[in-house]
């Protein structure tokens, strides 16, 4: 039975060096089947590695904070109310260049890469309701 409504505290937290995330809606969550979507938290200064999804397309939008993106190549700043698209397979890295939290939502179609994120040797996994 699909899950229609998902508070944060409800959901593991998976903790990196970086910062942390949310699933709010992946298959497991919520029964979603076609996509996957999370708040991403990344700590000032910190970003992700260049890396890749292959076969699932990314949708990251900026809630807040300030950053810089690079997909393939190209390489843009980030501010709040800015949204990209990263096609299957390219590479890319988000790096926080702000003194603040930079807050992102995620989401990834089809599912898979939180599941993915989750197995890393690097990724501490919180029951829901405890903090990072």
């Amino acid at each position: 039975m699909p899950r229609y409504f998902v508070n944060p505290e409800e959901v593991e937290t998976q903790v990196f060096d970086w910062g942390h995330l949310k699933w709010l809606s992946a298959p497991e969550v919520t029964g979603a089947e076609k996509f996957s979507a999370g708040i991403v938290l990344l700590a000032p200064g910190k970003g992700h590695a260049t890396h890749v999804h292959p076969g699932v397309e990314e949708i990251l939008y900026v809630v807040s904070g300030y950053g810089s993106q690079t997909v393939a190549e190209e390489t843009k700043g980030l501010e709040p109310g800015m949204a990209l698209f990263i096609p299957e397979g390219v590479e890319h890295s988000t790096l926080n260049t702000g003194w603040e939290t930079l807050k992102l939502v995620a989401i990834y179609a089809p599912p898979g890469p939180e599941v993915a994120l989750r197995a890393m040797p690097e990724c501490t996994v919180l029951p829901p309701g405890a903090l990072p």
